[in-house]
């Protein structure tokens, strides 16, 4: 079945028509503005000829004289709180004295409106507010529409936030991709660069329709999580229904302080964009020049969508923020993830020694104290002079990760049932408790590997030089207290090996045996745990000293090793 979205206004002596064809089975979009049913019927035409459902943004059945309609009345009473209500209809207004607009396109394209109708070809009413309040779990209603007193950023940067939960929709349980759309990406320029709130309202409605077709998409592949307010004799309106557990945001404590907050994060987040790679690049250096092993670092600028989000959250009646400006420390976050909890506890003490540290929290030993099982992370807000902005950083391993990534999915996308939710948080639990088993028993592994591995010794074929998994275990041998390093590392090492010539096992172990090790890690005054490849860098750093730091293999680090050749010829520490 295909859902086509023709969402049309009614209200006023000209309305407007957006049109945004949006078959199921792959999203395409459409964008025109037609200003009587013959240009609406043309634009629509193409994508009816077969199975459709048509969302119409506008009254289809008005019977009442004056004042609402009765499914106006019931969706208000769920919505109002929401800034959500819908505007009354009624036969008093001209353009309901008559066949709504609406019911006259549906019926020239032969669409049955009756919302239950399980016919190949149908209609149903739709309303974009509630819509978006429910799908995007909005406390409010975003302020996209031009009013008096909203300001251009204002008006922008909650359009733009609009656009972005839509396009979070590929990610939902009924996906909708927009993201990567011609079309979409070209209104987007245009938003974002708009100077004029005309440039605005020219794309409130084509966004209007995006809205509009996923209401007829969802309503057709959950029918079960949508409401049908009021009936098809005096009108009706379908929406998806509203959680019990989703409140109103409350009254802000200064009007426009959260609006205002957006809109400066919005102007100021391509700045942040470029910051944020500053942290990830230097994070992820000090890591490799460390030698800890880990599995990734990512990282990324929160989006307008998400700080709006954020900053007009509230628990218990109150909002948690008073200035999201200053309050909200996550607009730079960085993820680091690793193998052994250990290599979390390593990262952390190195990021402690190279920045200032604001906060650092343990989310696992939270949750310990409590005597419980649950989210485990380190979070920590990290702070470089270099940049404006701190930035908070998430350490976890890669089975505290999955817990956490999996937990959020299902939670984010809705997919819990009510009747579920208390045996699915005892599952969940039970699965990190296993998980924080499983984290210890890989760190046996590791320590058991360190102190029970026979030394092995390369093959005779000694061109290609020390085999990297013979020199990671090697390495472990010889430095049974330092951290594994990342296995790339242990390769580009043997390539630094034979560069310098050394191509067994045995020749290494001549040349460490008469390095003073305790004196190289005086100098060297490490305060993290350095990893195995850093301790045998460090070594030969001692040993061949400029001759090393040209080697092909260093070109990228020659300043970097040149400041601890500097420590390591240094008077002792």
């Amino acid at each position: 079945m295909a859902g086509t979205n023709a969402a049309t206004h009614s209200y006023g002596p000209k309305p407007q028509t957006k049109s945004c064809p949006t078959p199921v089975n792959q999203i395409q979009t459409r964008h025109t503005s037609a200003q009587d049913d013959s240009s609406i019927l043309d634009a629509v035409g193409p994508f009816v000829d077969g199975p459709c459902l048509v969302a119409i943004d506008a009254p289809l059945i008005v019977t009442n004289e004056t004042g609402q309609r009765g499914c106006e009345t019931d969706l208000n009473r769920d919505f109002a709180e929401f800034q959500a209500g819908a505007h009354p209809a009624n036969k008093k207004k001209p353009e309901f004295a008559g066949t709504p607009r609406g019911a006259r396109i549906a019926e020239a394209l032969g669409l049955d409106m009756e919302p239950h109708s399980r016919a190949a070809r149908r209609a149903i009413e739709v309303y974009p507010h509630p819509a978006t309040v429910v799908l995007f779990r909005l406390g409010r209603t975003l302020k996209y529409k031009q009013k008096q007193g909203r300001s251009l950023p204002q008006l922008r940067t909650e359009l733009l936030r609009l656009m972005d939960e839509i396009e979070r929709l590929a990610h939902a349980a009924v996906p909708l991709r927009v993201g990567d759309h011609p079309d979409w990406i070209a209104m987007r320029a245009t938003v974002e660069n708009a100077q004029r709130k005309s440039e605005l309202r020219r794309a409130e409605d084509p966004v209007d329709a995006v809205v509009c077709a996923y209401v007829g998409l969802y309503a057709t592949q959950r029918p079960g999580s949508v409401t049908i307010y009021g009936d098809f004799a005096t009108g009706y309106i379908v929406t998806p229904t509203l959680p019990s557990d989703l409140t109103p945001t409350p009254p802000e404590p200064m009007p426009g302080v959260v609006g205002d907050a957006v809109a400066r994060y919005a102007e100021r987040r391509p700045a942040l964009v470029a910051t944020t790679e500053n942290y990830l690049a230097l994070v992820t250096r000090l890591l490799d020049d460390a030698g800890i092993n880990y599995l990734s670092v990512t990282a990324r600028t929160k989006s307008v969508a998400s700080f709006a989000a954020k900053a007009d959250r509230s628990s218990d009646g109150q909002r948690l923020y008073t200035d999201p400006s200053a309050q909200i420390t996550d607009q730079v976050g960085l993820r680091v993830i690793t193998y052994l909890r250990e290599d979390v506890t390593a990262v952390g003490t190195l990021l402690s020694e190279e920045f200032d540290v604001l906060t650092d929290l343990d989310m696992g030993q939270v949750t310990a104290r409590e005597g419980r099982w649950g989210y485990a992370s380190r979070h920590m807000l990290i702070a470089n002079d270099a940049e404006t902005q701190p930035a908070s950083v998430q350490i976890r391993t890669v089975l505290q990760h999955a817990w956490a990534e999996f937990e959020h999915d299902i939670r984010y996308k809705g997919t819990v049932p009510e009747q579920d939710a208390a045996e699915l948080d005892r599952r969940f639990t039970l699965a990190a408790g296993l998980l924080e088993l499983a984290d210890r028993e890989f760190t046996e592994i590791r320590d058991r590997l360190r102190t029970s591995m026979a030394e092995v010794r390369s093959p005779d074929t000694v061109d290609a030089g020390i085999a990297t998994p013979v020199l990671a275990t090697y390495l472990g041998h010889r430095f049974p207290e330092a951290g594994w390093s990342r296995t790339e590392h242990y390769g580009w090492m043997a390539a630094l090996l034979v560069d310098l010539g050394i191509l067994t096992l045995d020749a290494l172990e001549e040349l460490l045996t008469n390095v003073d090790t305790d004196a190289v890690n005086q100098k060297m005054d490490y305060r993290f745990p350095a990893g195995a490849v850093r301790r045998l860098d460090d070594a030969l750093l001692a040993t061949f000293a400029d001759r090393y730091v040209g080697l092909p293999g260093n070109a990228h680090r020659v300043a970097l090793l040149q400041n601890r050749l500097v420590r390591l010829q240094g008077p002792p520490i």
